[in-house]
């Protein structure tokens, strides 16, 4: 349906919230768990197509709430395949969500928020500034549309990475929602182990994932080697001090052959030497951890340089010698500015990815 017929979006409810809802409307609760199953594990779009609800019911239902999700405003195809979705939400706000695809699976890359207030200082986003949080429904509805784009069948193997727009610990309990109704096998049926929050260190948001028992995967953005480094690369690193993440971190519950995932982007001539090497080594020295080095996305209105690739090369020898697992991870979708670090809304009103522009009021 669209939107803006009916009333109220039915996408962001979990099942407890949409049994309630239909013994409101005078059915039994169980109604409410079919209701669940048909929005999230078969996708169904239309309030009307859900047949095994009874006619008088989906009337009923149909006369306030729809299924309605984010508008696709612009699709931007890379030539390695990953594509950039321009979303528009039902208040005209407007994010971005971005699709990867390879041989075994898709990864679909989240946003938790419209821009983020964080400010690291390579992140286009961060020129953005902060519109608001998203909602649960916001969230899941970015699967849903990109999902419908692609037709991607209910099912498929699907990873979701939280590492779009956005800061997700600063939206915690609407992204942990959002999480458990991905997770759930009667919801979107994608397993926990697919699903990772990536965080530029909010050690309140760690230390309370560290307690949820229906956690995802974490990530902590690193990028730097000590305290002044991080501080000027990350401005939060001065509410939350290296030292005091890294102790968050190392106090971090982990599953049997999980790790703690830290991504590290890497700056030419600022991040990138062999000295910060091996800082980094001793930081997460007996850690069950593991390093992504992420080549930088560079762009005109950012000071930094990417690191040529012997320096990176090096840098992931000195790491590995010192027995820290360490992976070079190169971003996809870098030509219509989809990379890691790249999301600034670009082409939403023109329909040309060279063209930026700001959230929308």
């Amino acid at each position: 349906m669209n939107a803006g017929i009916s009333g109220h979006n039915l996408v962001g409810l979990d099942r407890e919230e949409l049994e309630r809802l239909v013994q409101s409307l005078g059915k039994a609760a169980y109604r409410g768990r079919q209701l669940y199953h048909a929005l999230y594990h078969r996708r169904e779009r239309d309030v009307a197509a859900l047949t095994d609800l009874g006619r008088n019911f989906r009337e009923a239902l149909a006369a306030h709430y729809e299924i309605t999700y984010p508008d696709v405003q612009g699709e931007f195809t890379s030539k390695d395949g990953s594509a950039r979705y321009l979303l528009r939400l039902q208040d005209n706000t407007a994010i971005e969500t971005v699709y990867m695809p390879e041989e075994e699976r898709i990864t679909l890359c989240l946003s938790s928020q419209a821009g983020c207030a964080v400010d690291c200082r390579f992140c286009f986003t961060a020129l953005l500034g902060l519109k608001r949080n998203l909602s649960a429904g916001e969230i899941l509805g970015q699967v849903l549309a990109v999902a419908k784009a692609r037709e991607i069948p209910p099912r498929s193997r699907l990873n979701l990475v939280f590492m779009g727009m956005g800061e997700p610990l600063l939206n915690l309990a609407q992204v942990m929602k959002a999480i458990r109704i991905f997770a759930d096998p009667q919801g979107f049926a994608i397993p926990l182990r697919r699903i990772t929050i990536s965080t530029s260190g909010i050690i309140p948001g760690v230390r309370d994932l560290a307690r949820d028992p229906r956690r995802s995967k974490l990530a902590i953005s690193l990028n730097a080697s000590n305290e002044p480094q991080r501080t000027e690369l990350m401005p939060i690193n001065r509410k939350y001090p290296l030292r005091e993440l890294m102790r968050a971190c190392r106090a971090y519950p982990l599953r049997p052959r999980e790790l703690l995932t830290f991504e590290y982007v890497l700056l030419g001539g600022f991040n990138d030497t062999d000295a910060d090497a091996v800082r980094v080594a001793e930081l997460l020295q007996g850690m069950r951890a593991k390093v992504n080095l992420i080549p930088y996305n560079p762009g005109p209105e950012l000071p930094y340089r990417p690191s040529p690739v012997e320096r990176i090369l090096a840098f992931q020898q000195l790491l590995t010698e010192r027995n820290i697992p360490a992976y070079i991870r190169i971003s996809r979708g870098q030509d219509i500015g989809a990379a890691c670090g790249q999301l600034r809304l670009e082409g939403m009103r023109t329909g040309d990815p060279s063209a930026p522009i700001r959230a929308s009021s």
